[in-house]
């Protein structure tokens, strides 16, 4: 009887600490990218701090219902290379695909924009690009990109 106790309750352990497994972080968007200015800051840059689903909306036309959290900024030094920076949780896969179709627009649309500019800043816009992960996506436009996506997929992995 005992043995079969221990090993019902052992049954009851492994359930236990294998039901976590799997799950996606859950990331803080707003802190995320407070380190990536934190490591990637210039401070000859100013930007222009999106704070509102509303924001999302009228610059990329997200629809707020598709947001369940988020973070952005976007240059408003428009004598540099772009700099627009999006972190966005989606509520779910459907609204995420519908985020991720807005900001590929919007990527399609600097791409279009920057090739009457020099060449050296569209070689930042083509080393860029939209990324879902989950129900996380991402739009990262800066010089710094590798380092900035690191900085998010250890955040949302």
């Amino acid at each position: 009887m005992k043995k079969i106790i221990c090993f019902a309750l052992l049954s009851v352990m492994m359930l236990v600490m294998f039901a976590g497994c799997g799950e996606a972080a859950d990331a803080d968007l707003k802190a995320v990218l407070s380190d990536i200015n934190a490591q990637y800051s210039d401070s000859s840059v100013e930007f222009k701090e999106l704070t509102s689903v509303d924001d999302l909306n009228v610059y990329y036309m997200i629809a707020p219902e598709d947001v369940k959290q988020f973070a952005a900024q976007i240059s408003t030094d428009t004598s540099a290379a772009p700099v627009e920076i999006v972190l966005v949780e989606a509520v779910d896969e459907t609204a995420a695909q519908n985020v991720k179709t807005a900001l590929d627009r919007r990527f399609n649309s600097i791409v279009a924009l920057y090739t009457s500019y020099s060449a050296e800043e569209l070689a930042v816009v083509n080393a860029c690009e939209v990324t879902q992960s989950g129900n996380y996506v991402t739009m990262v436009v800066a010089d710094n990109y590798d380092g900035i996506m690191s900085i998010v997929n250890e955040a949302i992995q």
